[in-house]
């Protein structure tokens, strides 16, 4: 039986992580101080546009950031084991022991010259000790599991729909019972129906299984189906984190103000949307004060001179917002009942 420490302490902890591409002619930065928990059984949503540093947050955490990519942190501790002194071997058995990572494009994700009974036995043997007869049957289950009859297991990616190979990687993560699942746009590729299908699936096997996952998305309606907790990104940064209510109901930054104005209104079809104007600054030169402060309303002179510092509302709701001192808005909107 789990202890109230072991429910309460976060599973996977980052502090002050930085990501930066350094080539002849640019240095890209791509993350930019950010740190955050996840705790056991918890689903943390990381929300924001194309670009403000989602994917490459993850694969940090999984160390796969690819060349020139440099990371810097000060702890990026999963299970109570620092990653960044993992040697080769035990980032092996790190990448599907403790953590996994579902894909945005199941078309890439799997190996066209496999079946996929043999993609996801392979995870098994490479992390259990089990022979190749015990790690098939495994497979079968687990395409069971995730809802593929398993004798489609000697069939190959190309048989599969898209919904199906999505379903075949989330077996192939879920197959050595991670404590930590990354869902990377997991339902991109994928048409409405097939979204919740796998969306439920998810919430089901997380549930099921105990397990903490990060959902990384720009679909705010997948982050209120989900998540438990909020993070939202700009421009490498995370400029506002709380729970989903706390976001969601009383948000307190303007680029998230932002995201939720860009929404179409149910109850007004005929209300124009309010996109945020301008573009994400590039960010291989990014500004000294706020990167948001060019699109920004609230916007004055002392956003412009430093980076903003985080203001605390609770122990879980926090806001990086130099205009929010000035101005003191929140945009409160009704719960759901």
């Amino acid at each position: 039986m789990e202890t109230m420490k072991s429910l309460h302490d976060p599973v996977l902890e980052v502090e002050d992580l930085s990501v930066q591409f350094v080539t002849e002619d640019e240095t890209v930065n791509a993350v930019n101080h950010i740190s955050f928990k996840l705790r056991k059984g918890r689903t943390l949503g990381f929300v924001g546009e194309t670009g403000a540093g989602k994917t490459t947050t993850a694969l940090a955490l999984l160390r796969l950031v690819p060349n020139p990519g440099k990371v810097e942190s000060k702890r990026i501790e999963v299970c109570g084991r620092e990653v960044s002194a993992m040697t080769a071997r035990q980032l092996e058995k790190y990448r599907g022991d403790d953590i996994a990572m579902i894909f945005q494009d199941p078309m890439t994700a799997l190996n066209p010259v496999f079946t996929v009974g043999q993609q996801i036995a392979d995870s098994i043997l490479l992390h259990q000790d089990v022979t190749y007869g015990e790690a098939m049957k495994k497979a079968e289950e687990m395409l069971e599991l995730v809802g593929i009859p398993a004798s489609r297991q000697a069939e190959y990616p190309h048989q599969f729909s898209g919904g199906m190979k999505q379903r075949v990687v989330i077996a192939i993560a879920l197959a050595c019972n991670p404590e930590v699942m990354i869902a990377d746009e997991p339902t991109t590729a994928l048409d409405v129906t097939i979204q919740a299908q796998v969306l439920n699936l998810m919430k089901k096997l997380r549930d099921d299984r105990r397990m903490s996952m990060i959902m990384i998305t720009h679909n705010l309606g997948i982050i209120a189906d989900i998540c438990d907790e909020v993070a939202v990104m700009y421009a490498g940064r995370i400029v506002e984190t709380g729970t989903l209510v706390e976001v969601f109901n009383h948000t307190k930054h303007p680029y998230t103000e932002g995201l939720f104005n860009s929404l179409p209104n149910i109850l007004n079809r005929t209300a124009k949307l309010k996109p945020i104007p301008g573009l994400m600054p590039d960010p291989s030169n990014l500004p000294v004060g706020c990167a948001f402060a060019p699109r920004c309303r609230y916007a004055g002179p002392d956003c412009t001179c430093a980076q903003p510092k985080a203001h605390w509302f609770s122990d879980t709701h926090t806001v990086a917002c130099a205009a929010y001192e000035r101005v003191g808005f929140t945009i409160d909107r009704p719960e759901k009942k």
